[in-house]
């Protein structure tokens, strides 16, 4: 608990009720130091010792703590324990780490862009805890609230919930599980299953800010809070690098994204480069030559504009939408689609490894309307409309319509497919062969409407 500016009579309060001073942290009428600014990002990292659990900011390679990773590297710490949402490239990021064997677990939600992390994985050299990227936001915002797990709806009738997905294989026998997840609590509310998720807290946290106060004070530049901003406040031991240092006030209160009290150690980081992935609304054209941001990258790596009335948030509050149905209408792709609304499109256990992402959070919201658009047969022209899914599941019954390259299905939970659209140069019974799940026919079977393209 902080104090400040309290007058004589407010003072006097407190002395007189002196079994609550037991619960202040610290007292204060004016701004106090807590912060230690290092001379370099090594002796900022230098005590961070082996079979360490740490926090790592940012989101795939944007507002990533480059210069506490690059050093981190050569302490040669080892064993280490890296909850990152991303597990960056096999040259940058998390990647460096892991080219040199430093990390032993990652929890990660998508790691689908570093080949030496998956080669790792599925050797048996690395363990890995897949967390849907909403609740892994959520797990981390929870253990810097003090809270120590709740309910969500994300991953319920899934490997997460239902335990048994490949944590570590085996180093001697190819393709064999020697460690999976564990099942997980649950429970209905309101008519809905929820799973129990436990906060995650860190022994450090890494972080890239824009720029902070000699006090300690934090603020982000654009959309580089992303999982910065969640993991400052989950850890014994917040490491933070930054763009600029600057003289207490200089920040404006308003701006100050990140309160000192959860900033322990600051270095002023150098030559940054290779910002990537914003998340954001409203993103506008493409620049023109010579006015790209660095700062505004969206997931394609491609330079964007924000257009008037847009919002850049964190990734906890992204997901907060998401979780809390204040979205409408959720579009993407799939391996598998069972008759039921089924959603498979995350894992190929023993082969394809990527993680869910954000997937899970945004099928499994309360309410949601999810479209699965995918092509209609696999490369070996085998159906991906099945009875049943037998690759490991993003969401269970959380589909409602299905548009393939051939044709459109509306998804009933009970009832099952009905096609309602036909591509114009098929037919009923060229669909009927290209689809191994059952369906009924719309009486009002239409051919596929199609978008005219500029």
């Amino acid at each position: 608990m902080v104090l400040s500016h309290l007058g004589n009579n407010s003072f006097r309060h407190y002395c007189k009720h002196g079994p609550y001073l037991a619960s202040i942290h610290r007292f204060s009428t004016t701004p106090s130091l807590s912060v230690k600014i290092y001379p370099n990002a090594k002796e900022a990292v230098q005590d961070i010792p082996d079979n360490a659990k740490l926090l790592v900011g940012g989101f795939g390679l944007c507002g990533i703590p480059e210069n506490l990773i690059m050093a981190l590297s050569e302490t040669g710490v080892k064993g280490l324990t890296c909850v990152s949402n991303n597990a960056g490239v096999d040259d940058w990021g998390l990647g460096i780490l892991l080219k040199t064997r430093q990390i032993k677990k990652m929890i990660s939600s998508y790691v689908g862009e570093n080949a030496e992390f998956a080669r790792q994985y599925l050797s048996g050299e690395l363990e890995l805890e897949f967390t849907p990227q909403g609740t892994l936001a959520e797990r981390i915002r929870a253990a810097g609230a003090g809270i120590p797990a709740f309910y969500t709806p994300t991953g319920y009738g899934t490997l997460i919930q239902e335990g048994g997905a490949p944590i570590k294989y085996s180093r001697t026998e190819k393709g064999k599980i020697e460690v999976s997840s564990p099942a997980k609590e649950t429970r209905m509310f309101n008519g809905y299953n929820y799973v129990m998720e436990e906060a995650i807290w860190g022994d450090f946290a890494l972080i890239k800010a824009w720029r902070a106060d000699k006090l300690g004070n934090i603020q982000f530049r654009l959309a580089a809070g992303n999982f910065n901003n969640a993991m400052c406040k989950a850890s014994k031991c917040t490491i933070v690098e930054v763009e600029e240092i600057v003289e207490p006030g200089v920040i404006e209160p308003n701006n100050v994204h990140i309160p000192s009290i959860y900033c322990d150690r600051l270095v002023l980081g150098k030559n940054y480069k290779k910002p990537i992935e914003r998340p954001m609304f409203a993103a506008g054209p493409y620049p023109q030559k010579g006015k790209e941001d660095p700062d505004l990258i969206n997931a394609g790596k491609e330079t964007i504009t924000l257009l008037p009335g847009a919002s850049i948030f964190g990734s906890e509050e992204s997901f907060a939408m998401i979780r809390g149905s204040h979205m409408d209408i959720t579009i993407l792709g799939a391996l598998q689609v069972s008759q039921f609304g089924d959603l498979a499109n995350w894992m190929i256990p023993g082969k394809l490894v990527k993680g869910m992402g954000g997937a899970m959070d945004l099928v499994s919201a309360p309410g949601a309307r999810v479209i699965v658009t995918m092509e209609h047969c696999s490369k070996n022209d085998e159906p991906k409309i099945l009875p049943h899914c037998d690759l490991p599941l993003t969401g269970k019954q959380v589909a409602s319509r299905i548009i393939t390259d051939r044709a459109v299905f509306d998804v009933d939970k009970k009832e099952g497919l009905t096609l309602i659209e036909v591509r114009s140069d098929l037919t009923v019974e060229d669909i009927k062969k290209a689809t191994a799940a059952p369906f009924k026919v719309s009486e009002n079977l239409k051919p596929m409407g199609q978008a005219k393209l500029n």
